[in-house]
């Protein structure tokens, strides 16, 4: 019997999540859309990749090696010539890619926001000292802490469903989701409010999806070249730099958001906080005339300065 991603033109890795197959599908449209040869039946095939962090789910992702746990397995599918591309949530990528791996192609972001969540109250400034938030993510246990030192914040790993099970179940008494997410699986009601980003500056890339190819795939090249959206990949280059200079993996709670203002012009914030939430750092950057140059020169600079204000402890865990 003939496997359907045998005679696929374009074959799609993805993780398993129902949020990763959501975002699978919607570059699978995307693209079916763009190119008439693809919008056959089985024209597109998607294989679902586990990876490490999907398997481990008992421990926070800084104790197992950080986040390239969501794409190594998938970056060797790719490598190896098992995939065409593959589709990540960008705040999972890491800043480094494998030889012979790029990422052309940022889709248009969508909200940046993250989502307190809540069965309870309706925001952290109601919730009563020692109640218990649910976050698998450092950067936003250190901001809890830092705003609200009386909370209590604990390791909270699942995907999206079953982080919504434990809060009902009420192992938790609020946890934080991505309002991007939430909003790409037709569930923007789950969130009690959004946070701005003024109270809560959102992981680097957070509502991005990216594409990794093999370089040398002109192909697949071609057909992406219609997906990518140059405002989105431009704001990411300049978050993802930051991140860089910053030496950051899941093991530092580190923020950044990079915006377009009315006038054209690019504002980049960046934050760092301790895991205790004790102190944070915080620096911004305007670029007059952005592009992807401009944008990660800027997010190397604000990186490298928060890094030596900091000191070398002071994101350590």
């Amino acid at each position: 019997m003939t496997n359907i991603s045998d005679t696929a033109k374009l074959r799609i890795g993805t993780r398993g999540s129902p949020l990763a197959i959501a975002q699978a599908h919607e570059v699978r449209d995307k693209l079916a859309k763009a190119h008439p040869e693809l919008a056959a039946e089985g024209a597109i095939a998607i294989t679902v990749i586990t990876t490490t962090g999907d398997k481990i789910l008992d421990r926070a992702l800084s104790e197992i090696g950080g986040k390239g746990l969501f794409t190594k397995e998938i970056d060797d599918a790719l490598m190896g010539g098992e995939i065409d591309l593959a589709v990540h949530s960008m705040k999972d990528v890491p800043t480094v890619l494998p030889d012979g791996m790029i990422l052309p192609t940022i889709l248009p972001r969508e909200d940046v926001r993250d989502a307190f969540i809540s069965l309870k109250y309706k925001s952290f400034a109601e919730m009563p000292a020692g109640s218990v938030i649910g976050s698998a993510s450092l950067r936003r246990q250190a901001m809890i802490l830092n705003k609200y030192p009386d909370l209590k914040v604990v390791t909270f790993r699942g995907n999206v469903q079953t982080r919504l099970r434990k809060l009902e179940e009420g192992q938790v008494d609020a946890t934080l989701l991505a309002m991007a997410g939430l909003n790409r699986l037709g569930r923007p009601e789950v969130a009690t409010a959004p946070i701005s980003e003024d109270d809560m500056l959102p992981a680097v890339a957070q509502g991005a999806i990216g594409i990794t190819i093999r370089e040398n795939d002109n192909q697949t090249l071609d057909w992406l070249s219609a997906l990518n959206c140059p405002a989105s990949a431009i704001r990411v280059a300049a978050e993802r730099a930051a991140l860089r200079a910053l030496d950051g993996s899941c093991r530092t709670p580190i923020a950044a958001l990079a915006e377009y203002l009315p006038d054209g012009k690019m504002r980049l914030r960046v934050s760092i906080v301790r895991p205790d939430g004790s102190e944070r750092l915080d620096t911004e950057r305007l670029i007059d005339d952005p592009d992807i140059a401009s944008a990660a020169d800027a997010g190397t600079d604000a990186g490298n300065e928060l890094k030596e204000r900091g000191g070398p402890n002071f994101i350590s865990v």
